[in-house]
């Protein structure tokens, strides 16, 4: 499956402890980069967070903010006579120690009666949960994305592979008729130049003489405008691209010693800079072997449409 490296997912879990809202965002980059921000109270699940994360993405830049919002409540809180005739006593025998030591507030008694200052405390299993539960809804939207995004740029590329394959038909449809050509100059320069160095002197030189002679200049010529080798790798490599770009995987899925084995389901975005790679160097090479404009101009719209695709890959995973 080609996917993006740019897309956007979150999501949001509640109970009655309160909210938690998950975002992750992701960019383009070489290399799997984590960022996380989360409040100190959730930092226990930045692990667990990670190791969702990195069985879901292998490269890319990936921001991730953790909110969350804790329910207040509103029930009446009541002093119990007891605990207060306790904090009575524990602060007349504080006294006989520290005389001007100040009576406790009324907010401070509250908090303490009744058990409240357990009921208000932070539970980091119930919290975990609801942050597990988000973050694993907000990955699942965020692949998503990655795919329909990794679906549109895969069609963008695919259409400029067509192109990169109507051009080697034609640069290929082009060699018989660039060899005639080059031919019949050739025999003209011949002509041209005995006469100039000996009037009349063409019609002395037999038909067979100039035939062999044509035909070794010919020769010379094709060998050395031959772009049959890097035609077929154009096609071999556009047939790798097709395949990979609506697979995800290589066609070979052959293992490091050669043996076949399963696909290789790694980095397309790398696999596909490569490949690159070896196209712009053949349309290289076919330019320079260029026998006329008209194969100069298709190797420049060759190169063109590579680098288009190359920056398109940019983007994958």
């Amino acid at each position: 499956m080609i996917r993006s490296m740019t897309a956007f997912g979150s999501a949001r879990a509640e109970s009655p402890e309160g909210s938690i809202t998950t975002e992750f965002r992701t960019v383009n980059s070489r290399f799997l980069d984590i960022n996380f921000r989360l409040p100190d109270d959730l930092r226990m699940v930045e692990g667990t967070i990670r190791e969702k994360l990195g069985q879901a993405v292998t490269r890319g830049k990936v921001d991730i903010r953790v909110n969350y919002v804790r329910t207040k409540t509103d029930t009446v809180k009541t002093l119990d006579p007891a605990y207060l005739a306790t904090i009575a006593e524990q602060l007349q025998a504080a006294r006989q120690v520290i005389p001007d030591l100040a009576a406790p507030q009324l907010s401070e008694l509250l908090k303490g009666s009744n058990g409240s200052a357990d009921a208000d405390a932070f539970n980091p299993e119930i919290w975990t949960a609801m942050c597990v539960e988000a973050s694993t809804q907000a990955l699942a939207e965020l692949q998503a994305n990655r795919e329909r995004e990794g679906e549109r740029l895969a069609k963008m590329m695919l259409e400029c592979a067509a192109g990169v394959t109507e051009i080697v038909n034609e640069v290929q449809t082009q060699m018989p008729q660039l060899l005639a050509d080059h031919q019949k100059k050739l025999a003209d320069k011949l002509r041209d130049a005995l006469e100039a160095a000996n009037p009349g002197g063409f019609a002395q030189i037999t038909g067979q003489e100039l035939s062999a002679r044509i035909a070794q200049e010919t020769s010379l010529f094709s060998l050395r405008i031959d772009v049959a080798e890097e035609l077929s790798r154009l096609r071999s490599h556009i047939s790798e691209l097709e395949h990979l770009l609506t697979t995800g995987q290589t066609s070979t899925g052959k293992d490091s010693k050669g043996k076949a084995g399963k696909a290789n389901t790694g980095s397309a975005g790398k696999r596909l800079d490569f490949l690159f790679q070896e196209m712009n160097r053949e349309a290289n090479t076919l330019g320079s072997k260029a026998s006329g404009l008209s194969i100069t101009r298709a190797a420049i719209d060759l190169k063109l449409l590579i680098e288009q695709m190359r920056e398109q890959a940019q983007n994958i995973e």
